[in-house]
Order: C-alpha cells, then sequence, then structure tokens
C-alpha cells in the first residue's frame, strides 16, 4: 500500500481539502496539507488556528487576528505572489498586488478544516505568468453560466487564462454588429452530434436563427461583458479567438463572397486576394477589441487548406504583386496584416505554430501545439511561447482504457502524463532563451463533447495538474506526492458542482529493460490513492489472497502480469494486464526493405524488438507506425531452434489506424533463402471505429537465424508494438 510523502503531527482533526466552519478538538492525528498547486515555500509547525471561514472571506478589513494587507512597496513579492503566516497570533497574508492577495485566499481556503487553520510559513509565487485552459464554444456550444463555473474552479487552482474558441466550422458565438448574418446564419446547425454532421460529411448544414429544432448559440454583447466583469473577480484574463484565415466554413454561409470560389460549402479558407477579406477582419477585430480588454488577440492560423489559393486569380494576382514565393508566404502575408492593425489598437497577436509558416510576423506569440519543436524555435528566433503540445495538453483525448469510457476524438492523455510535463527542458534551452516560454495551456476542442456535464469530466481533475505546472517549481513537482492531493481534490470538485473524472481504478505498466541482466523488471502505478494492488503472474486473475504488490517485478522470460485495486478484500471495476517477454529479438540487430515513417519512429530503429511494449496510445514512443507495407528482418546472430513469432497492431480508425490486412512470417538460416510459415489475415473489419488490437501469432518448431515479418498496408497507418521471437 502506498504511503503519504508528507504526515506530521498537529493538534485538532485531520485536515480535509474543503471550506466549512471550526469545531473544537484537541487531540493528536496525522494530518497531510493538500494544497493544489503545491507553493513555492512551505514550513509547517504543530499546532491549529481557531477560524472560520466567514472571517477570512469577510471584507478581508484588518483585525488583531486575521489581517491580508496590499503592500505595492513590497519588492520582495513578485506581483501574482503572497506571503501568509499562521500561527497562535493570528493569520497574516501580505501581497504586493490585489492578485496576489486574491491568490493567498485561495491558499487559506485550502488549508481550513473544521478545526481551524494549520500553522504554516509560506512563500508562494507563479513559475508562469501565463496558466490557461482554452474552450472551444464552436463545436458545441456551453452557455455563459458554464463558462463562469468553469472560471470559478479556475481560480480557486490559481489559473489566470481562458482561451476561449469563439468561432470554427461549427458555429459563430459572438455577436458582431457589422455583420448580424454571422450569427443569424452561421451560428446554428441541423444537428448536436458533431460525427453525424461534420465527420460524415451527409450534412454540414446550418439553419437561420429561430428555426425549430436548431441546435447551437452565441453569445451577445451583454453575455461577454457579464463574463469579463466575472472573470475580472477571479483575477482571469479571457482571451477570444477569431479564426483567420481558415477554419471559416460558417462565415461564408452568411457572407460567401470572403471565400475564393464565392460560394458556401467550398472551402474553409478566406480569399486573401479579396479586399473585402481585410475589411472584414479589421471590422471584426474592432469589434473583438471594443469588447475584450486583454492584452493578446487569437487570429487562429491553424490547418489552412490552402488549395484554393492555387487557383484563385485573385490570391495569384495578389502573391504576384507582392512577390510571395508560395501559398505559405500568402498566408504570413495575412497574418503579418492582422498584426499590424492590432498592433494599432496597442493589442499583440498570438496565433497557433501554423503562423511560423511562410516567416512568422514580428511580434507574435506562438502557441505551440503540434509537439514542442515549434515553440524551441520560436524562442530560438525571440518570440513568446506558450506551450501546449497535443500529446499531453489535449483534453479532448481520452483519460482511461478507451474501451471503457465516454466517446472521444482518441489519443489517450492520462492525468500522471498531463503532470509529467515540463514546458521548459532544461537541457534544450538558453536561460535567454527559456525567458520567452511565458507558460503552458491545456486545450479543450469539444467535437465530441456535447454537454456541460462531459465537458466537466473532461477537463478535470487533468486541470489541476496543469495549474501545478504552471504555478510550481519544476525541482518541487513529484506525481507521488501529487497523487494523494489529487485524490483529496475530487469531492471538493464536486461540492464545487462539477461532475470530475474520479481517477481510474487501473493501472499503468513501466518496464526497464536490462539487457545486461538479461531481464525486464515491471512497476505498477495507480491514479487511486491509496491503493492496495494484488497481482499474479501467470495470467490468471488475482484475489485478496494473491501477492500484495510492493516492489518491482522481475521477469527473466515470460510473464502475463494481472492486477487489479482491492479495498476491504474486493476488487474494483477491472482487472489491468501485461504482457512480458525477455525473448530472442531482444538487442539483435534490425533491417528493414520498406520504408520507414519518420513521425513514428517509436524508440529509434530497433523500436520493436527492443522488450518495451505499447499501451493504450500510438504517441506513447512504444508503437511504430508505418504508411506503406512493413517488411523486416531480424538478425539473431546464430541459427538456433524457434517455436513462435508474434507480434500486435493496433486499429483506431478516427485518425487513420488500421490492422495489416494480413501478417506473414518467413525464416531463414542464410539470410538468402526464406520459407513462409503461414499467413494470418485480420479478424477486425475495417469500419470497427473503436480501439481494437489483433496479436497476429505463428507457432511451429524452425531452425532460423533470420526472421522476416511483412504486414501488408490497407490504407492509412499501421502500427506495431513488438515483435516477440521464442
Amino acid at each position: 500500500m502506498l504511503i503519504p510523502k508528507r504526515v506530521s503531527k498537529v493538534l485538532g482533526g485531520t485536515l480535509l481539502v474543503g471550506s466549512v466552519l471550526f469545531t473544537s478538538c484537541n487531540q493528536t492525528v496525522e494530518t497531510q496539507i493538500q494544497l493544489i498547486p503545491e507553493p513555492f515555500e512551505m514550513t509547517q509547525s504543530d499546532g491549529m488556528f481557531k477560524v472560520s471561514q466567514a472571517m477570512l472571506v469577510g471584507a478581508g478589513s484588518a483585525s488583531n487576528k486575521v489581517n491580508f494587507r496590499v503592500d505595492p512597496n513590497a519588492t520582495d513579492i513578485p506581483d501574482e505572489g503572497y506571503q501568509l503566516e499562521i500561527d497562535k497570533a493570528g493569520v497574516r497574508l501580505v501581497a504586493k498586488t490585489e492578485t496576489g492577495l486574491f491568490y493567498g485566499k485561495q491558499t487559506l481556503l485550502q488549508l481550513l478544516t473544521p478545526n481551524g487553520l494549520p500553522y504554516v510559513k509560506i512563500n508562494d509565487h507563479p513559475r508562469f505568468p501565463y496558466r490557461g485552459l482554452h474552450l472551444d464554444v464552436s463545436r458545441h456550444f456551453f452557455d455563459k453560466e458554464e463558462v463562469k463555473k468553469l472560471m470559478n474552479v479556475m481560480s480557486y487552482y490559481k489559473l489566470n487564462t481562458l482561451h476561449l474558441h469563439l468561432t470554427d466550422a461549427g458555429g459563430w458565438r459572438l455577436q458582431i454588429d457589422k455583420y448580424p448574418k454571422l450569427t443569424q446564419e452561421g451560428a446554428f446547425r441541423t444537428q448536436s452530434d458533431w460525427r453525424e454532421w461534420w465527420d460524415n460529411g451527409k450534412d454540414r448544414q446550418y439553419l437561420k436563427e429561430g428555426t425549430e429544432g436548431a441546435y447551437g448559440g452565441y453569445y451577445t454583447k451583454d453575455d461577454i461583458r457579464d463574463m469579463l466583469a466575472y472573470a475580472a473577480e477571479k483575477h482571469i484574463t479571457i482571451i477570444p479567438e477569431i479564426e483567420f484565415p481558415a477554419h471559416s466554413d460558417e462565415v461564408f454561409v452568411a457572407y460567401p463572397e470572403l471565400c475564393c470560389a464565392g460560394k458556401s460549402h467550398t472551402s474553409g479558407d478566406f480569399c486573401i486576394g479579396n479586399p473585402k477579406t481585410f475589411e472584414f477582419m479589421e471590422n471584426v477585430l474592432t469589434e473583438v477589441i471594443e469588447l475584450f480588454p486583454s492584452e493578446y488577440i487569437h487570429i487562429g492560423g491553424d490547418e489552412a487548406g490552402k488549395n484554393t489559393w492555387k487557383t484563385c486569380p485573385k490570391c495569384q494576382a495578389l502573391m504576384k504583386k507582392e512577390k510571395l514565393a508560395n501559398v505559405d508566404e500568402l498566408q504570413s502575408y495575412m497574418i503579418r496584416k492582422a498584426e499590424e492593425f492590432l498592433n494599432s489598437k496597442g493589442r499583440r497577436l498570438i496565433g497557433w505554430d501554423e503562423i511560423l509558416e511562410g516567416g512568422l510576423a514580428p511580434e507574435a506569440t506562438v502557441m505551440s501545439w503540434r509537439g514542442e519543436a515549434a515553440g524551441f524555435k520560436s524562442a530560438r528566433m525571440g518570440h513568446d511561447v506558450i506551450m501546449t503540445p497535443g500529446s499531453y495538453m489535449y483534453f479532448d483525448f481520452y483519460q482511461a482504457d478507451p474501451r471503457h469510457q465516454p466517446v472521444a476524438i482518441g489519443g489517450y492523455t492520462p492525468i500522471r502524463k498531463v503532470y509529467s510535463y515540463n514546458p521548459i527542458p532544461q537541457d534544450s534551452l538558453t536561460a535567454e532563451e527559456a525567458k520567452h516560454f511565458l507558460g503552458v495551456q491545456a486545450n479543450t476542442w469539444t467535437e465530441y463533447i456535447p454537454t456541460p456535464e462531459y465537458l466537466e469530466y473532461m477537463m478535470f481533475p487533468r486541470a489541476l495538474a496543469v495549474a501545478e505546472i504552471g504555478w510550481t517549481p519544476q525541482e518541487k513537482r513529484d506525481w507521488q506526492d501529487f497523487k494523494p492531493r489529487v485524490n483529496a481534490h475530487i469531492p471538493v470538485l464536486q461540492r464545487m458542482g462539477l461532475n470530475p473524472f474520479p481517477l481510474s481504478n487501473e493501472l499503468e505498466f513501466d518496464m526497464v529493460v536490462d539487457t545486461i541482466q538479461k531481464e525486464i523488471r515491471v512497476t505498477m502505478d495507480a491514479e487511486k490513492y491509496p491503493a492496495e494492488i494484488h497481482y499474479t503472474t501467470d495470467g490468471s486473475t488475482p484475489t485478496a489472497s494473491s501477492p500484495i504488490y510492493q516492489e518491482p517485478i522481475v521477469v527473466k522470460d515470460s510473464a502475463k502480469i494481472v492486477a487489479g485495486i482491492f479495498v476491504n478484500g474486493q476488487l474494483q471495476d477491472r482487472v489491468s494486464e501485461q504482457r512480458v517477454d525477455y525473448h530472442k529479438g531482444i538487442g539483435k540487430s534490425i533491417r528493414f526493405n520498406s520504408r520507414l515513417y519518420p513521425g513514428y519512429m517509436a524508440g529509434g530503429i530497433n523500436a520493436i524488438i527492443n522488450g518495451y511494449r505499447g499501451g493504450l496510445t500510438y504517441l506513447d514512443q512504444r508503437w511504430q507506425g508505418y504508411t506503406d507495407n512493413l517488411d523486416c528482418v531480424i538478425d539473431l546472430g546464430e541459427v538456433m531452434d524457434l517455436h513462435q513469432v508474434s507480434s500486435k497492431w493496433m486499429q483506431l480508425t478516427g485518425p487513420g489506424v488500421y490492422q495489416p490486412e494480413k501478417v506473414e512470417v518467413l525464416t531463414s538460416e542464410d539470410g538468402k533463402n526464406f520459407t513462409s510459415q503461414g499467413v494470418i489475415p485480420t479478424t477486425i473489419p475495417q469500419d470497427k471505429s473503436d480501439l481494437t488490437f489483433q496479436e497476429y501469432t505463428f507457432q511451429g518448431n524452425w531452425k532460423a537465424r533470420y526472421v522476416q515479418l511483412k504486414a501488408q498496408n490497407p490504407k492509412g497507418f499501421i502500427f506495431v508494438d513488438e515483435i516477440v521471437i521464442w
């Protein structure tokens, strides 16, 4: 059983996260402070100061016992920082700014227990100035009350930026007086279900406002002002995103002259060669600027198709006039014009990392979402960066085994993986370059998230991991320390009216392949805390009498580990399984007769014979992916007796991952003459969209030095885990 990392003795009751009135108690008990995010510096001593919530939140006026103070001359306190001291004399909270004071109060509320406040001394400030969440309200619309509810929780965990994705093909969500048809004709559609409306490509029709049965909505300017006022109370900045030059199908339904064909449903890209496009852009941004006080205005800039620009006479004429070499530079031309306009109004442009293509606007800030490379490149060019890589920061990805979760867009990003992210690896950048990293943001795209309840389920508690990434120094962050704290905050989130994911009863397996000792050491970890894990290694279902997991399991040949979490002797939910093989192919050489795909090399050229097994996503650096057929030959170094060759393949059709049509294994003693040991076709139909796996196992008695495996790609990608040779 896992034990809390930080336990101390105090007078009073057990510290519980929450805000309730104190009661008197004098017994000595074990206590753990459960703050999220972890403060910069904190020391705790024995004792409790008895106080009520009313005393902490009431007016903030000074008293003999509770004193809140803003000191603009406190040069030793950063702008968002605070200093807090609680002892028998009372509570003393000081900050340089009102924002810092606000964050100090959130810490106090988290510290408050039925027995008062523990004696602590805290010196605290954030690692990054930008700590954000993104919300897509276009694909599915969420009203202002839901947005305010989310901001209330964000502020409790010291998240300070809400990025609102207001426009996209799913619907235009902001009242624009100069272009009323944007909401009259572009904010409502025939269906709520994104898969039916967009993915299947059979509908994609919009309806006029007021049409019976239409799905959609938008924010009036009064709605925005209401949300902005609430955000200001919570010390949150709302950054609006208005998409240019792509993702604008809904615009062309209302104003078709702004796309190259002059007709809706032909492209999602603006016609950059049309002067009316720039008139529209400036008029819309003018009204956005009048509403939103944020320094940054987000202009999208991502995923432009660009094909219509190649044949559009207006776009080609502009390219010739401005001496633009290609359509990437044409996009950059529009981004630069947007930046010039925003700068003239005292604002700054921010966009997704595609704005790097064709040349980056001079003062632009980049959101790096397609991995981390664009962020590093931008910082080295002297541009500010927000890190939001999809493999860590996309909350529309599954957070537990997709086979047992509500449908999501794909991927696999459990909270442990989110928490593991470090926006600035120490060895990647100079100190000067690192200054350009403003912070971190998690993105919630809502194509597959139709309801507020499901939205909250996908965002929380993963957002708490983001809060700690953005606030707490990297050297103080530790998953095993965070785990009991985030478990303690699940009921807090529920009391705040949210529907959080309750954390998984599944187990995560980690391996260390030791080629010197010729063994694999397997560790298990759980999101739940505390977790009593029982396991077997022979593939049987564990019971309460099975061994308790306490140390790494050492496998020198082959094992099927089956494990589960037990509470009061009862298995919780389902077991987790992991096959482990220190097989004959580990450490040997491999030759590919087929083309490799550089984007999915996993652990490198030998990834499929290194002993490490893939998990539930092809993004975990364990699955090797190909767009061609696979044809590889493994050299075992000498002729030996072989009895089995197996390989495991994945299918997830959403991102275009399919089972191979068939797999063949061939063996050879000399590397020239190969004998087929059989062909196994897939048993999984191509239209099966759920995450599925198939293992192709060949058995026999062969003498061979070389093992050849061929897999036929039907279309898209094929992904293999490990080729296991016995």
